[in-house]
């Protein structure tokens, strides 16, 4: 790998993302030194051919051609730090030491860790290799097309919309899904039901997915935690868990 600092190219096709990333490089600049921007897909791989960049930034989400096939057209895939919306949880497939990602709103102390990181990233992997890593992400991404959840009630099943469940909590033995009024004991566990819920779920404790479209209020509580109340017939209110702090932040955009 050559002497810092890296040639930086930042895709985004949002202004306020890439003016928000490059004023939060600034901060690095012995790491970074940013020769471009690029508004799409399209204009970065012809700036990457040209300016063949170290690092880039960048979004998956963009119109035209997306993060994947922008990299799809590459013969040679720089170091990649993917920026997006996505929470922590949609992206296990980049936890890697082949690329970095970073949560939008993107904050200085992760950044950080992108730069105490980048010793161990390379750029010499094939892109076979990393084009891998972002179809992984799209297969989990499809399989959170899921509309409702199937429980049993006696000798019957039953299909919950998703759209109507608070909540999904888990004891030693079982994982109960709420709705406003009723609750039912469903076969999945978190873990496998964090794979396939749509977005708008979030975990923040390891016993707890909460459903965001619920959430009216949300506390500071003691040791660095969460109370996070829900819009149901019992005002139901959840304590987060410590680890959960920083998808939570980024939800809230604190």
């Amino acid at each position: 790998m050559k002497s810092l600092p890296y040639t930086t190219l930042i895709i985004d096709d949002e202004p306020p993302a890439r003016a928000r990333l490059r004023q939060l490089l600034e901060n690095f600049s012995e790491t970074f030194r940013v020769v471009d921007e690029a508004k799409n897909g399209i204009e970065a791989v012809e700036k990457i051919n040209q300016l063949q960049p170290d690092v880039i930034f960048l979004d998956i989400e963009m119109p035209g051609l997306n993060g994947f096939e922008l990299l799809e057209r590459l013969e040679k895939i720089p170091i990649v730090v993917f920026c997006t919306a996505y929470d922590q949880y949609s992206l296990k497939a980049f936890e890697t030491n082949s690329v970095d990602y970073l949560l939008k709103p993107v904050r200085l102390e992760r950044l950080q860790q992108t730069v105490e990181k980048l010793s161990s990233l390379k750029n010499n992997l094939s892109s076979a290799t990393i084009l891998d890593v972002i179809k992984e992400f799209y297969n989990q991404k499809e399989e959170k097309k899921m509309t409702s959840i199937t429980v049993k009630k006696g000798d019957k099943l039953i299909f919950v919309k998703l759209e109507e469940v608070t909540h999904f909590e888990a004891d030693e033995k079982y994982v109960s899904v709420y709705t406003d009024k009723e609750s039912h004991l469903v076969e999945q566990s978190l873990s496998q039901l964090e794979l396939k819920l749509p977005d708008y779920f979030m975990r923040v404790h390891r016993s707890i997915i909460i459903n965001r479209n619920y959430v009216t209020e949300v506390q500071k509580y003691f040791n660095s935690r969460f109370a996070i109340k829900l819009n149901n017939h019992k005002r139901t209110s959840v304590i987060s868990g410590r680890s959960y702090n920083e998808s939570i932040k980024n939800w809230m955009d604190i």
